[in-house]
């Protein structure tokens, strides 16, 4: 006999694939119009000839938003190993999915304790949040905050993730920061990265460490408007693909960010937190921060690859946990 836990997630799926066939048919397929990647506020106020060279004494950044979706006793009765937060939008249940029977399975190692959470925003749409609502209640590893869930807004949902690791589970090691289409080579992170039997490290920040600065170009997904970085250079920062720290950490990129001007690209603007801290993140070739083809022997190397599907990630998962015996 089905158990009950199987009968609520079969159901949810046929439930998220209606929702997106209805939504398919009745919503426009292009993105949300500029206004919808404001956030949401409960007061906002406008401060002017803001430089960086002021901007640790102004609360440019108050974060004033709200969980709507938490799980504030997941870290009540376990200390955490390694917090995995994972960046995610409404309609990719398919990619938390995979994320749960793979990598992100909280079960695969017994000795030590790890937390998956998936962070979003909330939607424009009313249907999407019920179905993650509904979700939530099923697997309980989602937190959402009132802000509109949006490209721009990456930074908030960082900021909250980060927020939630110092609120609710302080006292974890490791935290992870991901996103929804990585595949995350666990015994590479855990094993040889972190290694559970040696002292936990303080002030660790680690990932793919990028050095350059803005691009101006208009046209470009990473454009950055010199009115709101005028430097030259950003300061070494991990791709947002994904990127290690110790969890003592967390608490001190949150509160930075609230004395901190917010910048759209997320990645960038925990490298300018970093800096403020005087904190350097550490170079790490295991991270890749762009797709790479499949093959044993070189997914064995790597920590993190990039723009996998979900139907990829279970081949691939499958495939690395039948032939642990072989040798490269």
């Amino acid at each position: 006999m089905p158990s009950k836990v199987s009968c609520l997630y079969l159901l949810t799926v046929v439930c998220w694939a209606s929702a997106l066939w209805y939504l398919s048919i009745t919503r426009p397929t292009s993105t949300y119009v500029s206004q919808m990647s404001i956030p949401i506020r409960k007061t906002a106020k406008s401060h002017k000839n803001i430089t960086f060279t002021n901007i640790r004494t102004r609360s440019l950044n108050p974060h004033a938003f709200e969980f709507v979706i938490n799980e504030p006793k997941k870290c009540e009765s376990i200390t955490p190993f390694l917090v995995i937060l994972i960046s995610t939008t409404h309609k990719e249940f398919d990619a938390r999915q995979a994320i749960r029977e793979t990598w992100g399975d909280e079960s695969t190692f017994t000795q030590i304790h790890i937390l998956t959470i998936f962070l979003l925003g909330w939607n424009s749409d009313d249907v999407l949040n019920q179905m993650v609502e509904q979700e939530s209640q099923i697997f309980h590893d989602i937190v959402v905050e009132n802000f509109i869930d949006s490209y721009h807004n990456l930074t908030l949902k960082t900021m909250m993730g980060m927020r939630w690791v110092a609120t609710f589970c302080p006292k974890a090691q490791y935290v992870m920061k991901t996103d929804s289409d990585i595949f995350v080579n666990m015994d590479n992170l855990i094993y040889k990265l972190l290694k559970p039997t040696t002292k936990p490290r303080r002030r660790y920040f680690t990932g793919y460490v990028i050095n350059g600065g803005p691009i101006r170009d208009m046209r470009s997904k990473w454009y950055m408007p010199r009115d709101v970085y005028p430097d030259s250079k950003y300061p070494p920062f991990c791709s947002g693909t994904g990127y290690v720290f110790s969890a003592d950490i967390a608490e001190l990129i949150y509160k930075t960010s609230l004395h901190t001007r917010l910048l759209h690209l997320e990645d960038v603007y925990v490298g300018v937190c970093l800096r403020k801290l005087g904190i350097h993140p550490y170079q790490n070739s295991g991270f890749n921060h762009w797709k790479m083809a499949y093959s044993l022997c070189r997914y064995r190397r790597v920590i993190t690859v990039h723009q996998i599907s979900p139907e990829e990630m279970h081949r691939i998962w499958n495939d690395m946990s039948s032939k642990k015996h072989l040798r490269c």
